[in-house]
């Protein structure tokens, strides 16, 4: 690739954001170019409007970089948007509308009809909604949105797209331990999770119910054809930093053996990988052994944060078989599934260089 892409960052002072701002550091097909937050961080440097709350150093290209205003003026291709869904439908669509390819991690659009919920060693065919989207929202060239799934949906749906391709699933039972990053900065408060386990995260089981059976949807006609399996869940916060725990039931089609439920999912490849990409795990799903495996502490900066890792399968006395799954939430659960998906974008040609 002889230039790079200029990327903005929505939200860049936020949890999200500033992932986005680690992991694109030396990316080597993106650049960032522009930094937006709210009013009381536009005008400074990022180095001083940001409280940096996520491990290592704030990175040296940004220090001095000024943070402007959430405006459709920043002078680059596509947006990365870490913005709450307080706001984060209207500002996306104004972006989309100038022009802009909006990569988004918030809930605002990822039911859209005409919005590809994307995850690309799942449904890559989704990306031609963008066309038909265009059209609908009337944009101008080159302008469009798509989303990544919520965090604790991304680190299940890697696990079910192998066994949906193998098998065909029938029903699904997740129960999630979802970590303190998830809530944002600054989030929980201490009093409340200390000691204590939260079982209940707004909108989150919702999320988790209908957002697998878009992305393992089929697109008929023009739109998706939700995956015809039912999925229950039940959502809690935890005590822990990084790194979402879910324990998984799954009822299928066609029963397996346990070696061939977990060699659907070890030998799980698909067209990121194919592509080698520069942010896709080399592995989709990394199964670990072990009585007491995953944990978040040990296991979530596997392939770099980007892989769903699965461990304890075994049969279930009520489904087929139950296991235990971990993801990333703000890596492979958000700022990294964005870019994994301007990535794919790139391959495909869908992006095109603005005139700022």
């Amino acid at each position: 690739m002889k230039q790079k892409w200029k990327v903005g960052i929505l939200a860049a002072t936020g949890t999200v954001g500033q992932r986005f701002v680690q992991l694109l550091e030396n990316h080597p097909w993106f650049e960032v170019a522009e930094l937006a937050a709210s009013d009381r961080s536009a005008g400074k440097p990022y180095l001083q409007a940001c409280q940096w709350k996520i491990s290592g150093h704030v990175p040296e290209y940004v220090r001095n970089m000024k943070v402007k205003d959430c405006a459709p003026n920043l002078e680059c291709d596509l947006v990365f948007s870490g913005l709450p869904s307080s706001m984060a439908g209207e500002v996306e669509t104004t972006f989309a509308k100038a022009g802009y390819a909006v990569l988004s991690n918030s809930k605002n659009h990822r039911m859209d009809e005409d919005v590809p919920l994307l995850v690309p060693e799942i449904n890559p065919e989704h990306l031609a909604l963008l066309e038909i989207q265009q059209k609908n929202q009337n944009y101008q060239s080159g302008g469009y949105i798509i989303t990544n799934p919520n965090c604790s949906t991304m680190a299940l749906v890697l696990a079910l797209a192998p066994l949906e391709a193998a098998f065909g699933i029938e029903k699904v039972n997740v129960v999630t331990m979802q970590a303190l990053s998830g809530a944002g900065y600054p989030g929980v408060a201490s009093l409340d999770i200390i000691d204590n386990v939260i079982p209940y995260i707004a909108d989150e089981e919702e999320k988790i119910e209908t957002e697998p059976r878009k992305i393992l949807g089929k697109l008929k006609d023009g739109k998706v054809v939700f995956a015809d399996f039912k999925i229950s869940a039940q959502c809690h916060r935890v005590n822990v930093l990084d790194g979402h725990l879910e324990a998984v039931s799954i009822a299928l089609k066609r029963r397996p053996s346990q070696e061939q439920f977990l060699d659907a999912l070890k030998t799980y490849r698909s067209l990121p990988q194919q592509l080698e990409l520069p942010s896709a795990p080399r592995f989709p799903v990394v199964h670990v052994e072990g009585a007491d495996r995953p944990q978040p502490r040990f296991d979530r900066e596997m392939e770099n944060g980007m892989a769903t890792v699965v461990g304890r399968v075994r049969p279930c006395s009520l489904f087929d078989f139950k296991l235990d799954l971990l993801g990333h939430n703000t890596i492979r659960g958000a700022a990294g599934a964005a870019i994994l998906n301007a990535e794919l974008l790139v391959t495909q040609q869908l992006l095109k260089t603005r005139s700022y």
